[in-house]
């Protein structure tokens, strides 16, 4: 345990002694708000209005985002704090932990911990834009869906890790990374509804995580009760899995067994990348 605390300890350390890393993550997230915020917002609620008439009621296409703005957070500083398990490795850090008694498990642990708390504190800090953006989201909202995303930071860093455990250099790790972000961000409903997709698109869909995380977070944050049955429809706010509407504790269930079962993954492709 004292293993995992210390290099818990450590990435936070890092994180925040960082700053270009700290306002530089931040970059991303903040364009979109303002390509999709605030170009496609107009456009997205004449819509709306146009097609549902007084169904539509007071919807607000940034207020419907702003989850998935914030998953998109968590899914980018998760994935690339995995990136510093490389940068260990290069450095010979790793080695010094190897040859310690700190189990390999413990170190896996450890390193998945570190990244969801830095993603979750880089969400948290996303809370900040609310009052500017003249959202309304309730506190009791806000603190509730804190755990829940310390859970899919968690989740997420484990797809990181087993990459991290894989490959060699920062360079091949960014590249892949890359290139399996922006799919699992455009797939998850984050900025568009995913409810009309074709069959095939679908099942990328239901095996995305983020696209759980994400429904989770509109659901917590939104009050989604307030909104009429068709909105909720429209914007794919009813997310079902083989013609059955899950709910927000079953997608929980999952993100969690996902976690599980990618820690578990990476910690074995660890143990023998370092056997």
């Amino acid at each position: 345990m004292e293993g995992i605390i210390a290099i818990w300890q450590r990435d936070l350390k890092k994180f925040f002694r960082d700053r270009a890393r700290l306002f530089g993550s931040f970059t991303m997230p903040i364009l979109f708000l303002l390509i999709f915020g605030g170009g496609l917002s107009g456009t997205m609620e004449t819509m709306m209005t146009g097609n549902l008439g007084e169904d539509s009621g007071d919807f607000n296409y940034v207020e419907f985002i702003f989850p998935g703005i914030v998953a998109m957070t968590l899914l980018m500083t998760a994935i690339f704090s995995a990136m510093s398990v490389i940068e260990d490795k290069n450095f010979g850090y790793m080695k010094e932990m190897l040859v310690s008694p700190i189990s390999r498990v413990s170190i896996a642990i450890g390193k998945m911990l570190g990244a969801a708390t830095v993603s979750t504190i880089q969400g948290v800090i996303l809370f900040l834009l609310i009052p500017f953006l003249g959202l309304s989201y309730s506190i009791t909202s806000l603190l509730l869906v804190i755990p829940f995303m310390f859970l899919l930071g968690a989740a997420l860093s484990g797809v990181g890790l087993l990459f991290a455990s894989m490959i060699k250099s920062t360079q091949g790790f960014q590249l892949i990374v890359q290139i399996l972000v922006m799919p699992m961000i455009f797939l998850s409903g984050a900025l568009f509804p995913i409810n009309n997709m074709p069959f095939w698109l679908d099942i990328v869909v239901k095996l995305n995580p983020v696209t759980y995380g994400v429904d989770v977070m509109k659901k917590i944050m939104i009050d989604v009760d307030s909104l009429s049955a068709t909105v909720r429809e429209t914007m794919g706010l009813n997310l079902t899995v083989f013609g059955r509407q899950v709910s927000v504790f079953e997608e929980i269930v999952f993100i969690l067994g996902f976690a599980v079962l990618f820690v578990a993954i990476a910690t074995v492709s660890f143990k023998r990348a370092h056997a």
